[in-house]
């Protein structure tokens, strides 16, 4: 299964649209946001565009989280998990957050395959043990280009997509 990594939108409705979309095209059947989405009415929108599930958690500027919970329960697309998410599929472990930190930590536990994260907008893969952690950069384009990522739960891969060359 292909499943999109995003994080750090900060309400850039114009690069997060053009994202999903992609995903669309490609039909890829899952994303998961590393926080940072920013307004309520940004997740609401992405949901209604995205064809498919959008696995969410809390960024440090997503400070409207009641009406965050409340989008979750208007568009059945959305699962809000707080703080980290976790899935399984393909019998890989997957969790993901905002914090690097709190990732570093999870990673520590070496209970999980592969963590996402976001907050720095700089894309990074580094490997911890037998957990691979990566950051997908941030979709916004601030401080560096926009980007994202598309892994691969039958490679274990995640390839960066550098959103001003789709």
């Amino acid at each position: 299964m292909k499943i999109a990594i995003f994080s750090d939108t900060h309400d850039n409705w114009v690069n997060t649209e053009k994202a999903i979309k992609y995903l669309n095209k490609h039909k890829i059947p899952l994303m998961i946001h590393c926080g940072d989405v920013c307004a309520p009415s940004t997740l609401a929108e992405m949901a209604k565009l995205y064809k498919s599930e959008i696995h969410l958690v809390k960024g440090n500027a997503d400070n409207d989280i009641e009406e965050v919970k409340n989008q979750s329960q208007k568009h059945k697309n959305l699962k809000f998990y707080g703080h980290t998410g976790k899935l399984e599929i393909d019998n890989l472990k997957l969790v993901w957050a905002h914090e690097p930190s709190l990732a570093k930590k999870m990673a520590q536990s070496q209970k999980y395959d592969f963590i996402f994260y976001g907050h720095t907008h700089t894309p990074w893969q580094e490997k911890n043990g037998k957990t691979i952690l990566i950051n997908p950069g941030t979709l916004a384009g601030l401080f560096t280009k926009a980007t994202f990522a598309i892994f691969d739960t039958q490679t274990k891969k995640a390839r960066l997509i550098i959103l001003e060359k789709i």
